[in-house]
């Protein structure tokens, strides 16, 4: 069994938020994957971007460069 660790979970609003997101990051090269949001959270479109912590401030900053809204940011056990 694969050892959890604690990550950053970002939720959103839309489906299309979350793809854009995901295609955001592939183009700037960010860490992270579109995951199932997690039973522990409570989210609009039931995806959200998986990350390492210490990705927090350049994730925000392509959110903010590329217009995408975000629900929540969570930090989970994943």
């Amino acid at each position: 069994m694969r050892k959890k660790e604690l990550k950053l979970v970002v939720t959103f609003h839309t489906t299309a938020d979350a793809m854009a997101m995901e295609k955001a990051c592939r183009g700037r090269e960010v860490p992270g994957r579109l995951i199932p949001v997690p039973r522990s959270i409570s989210a609009g479109c039931g995806l959200a971007w998986c990350a390492p912590l210490e990705e927090r401030e350049r994730l925000s900053q392509v959110m903010e460069d590329s217009g995408i809204g975000e629900e929540a940011m969570h930090e989970c056990l994943l």
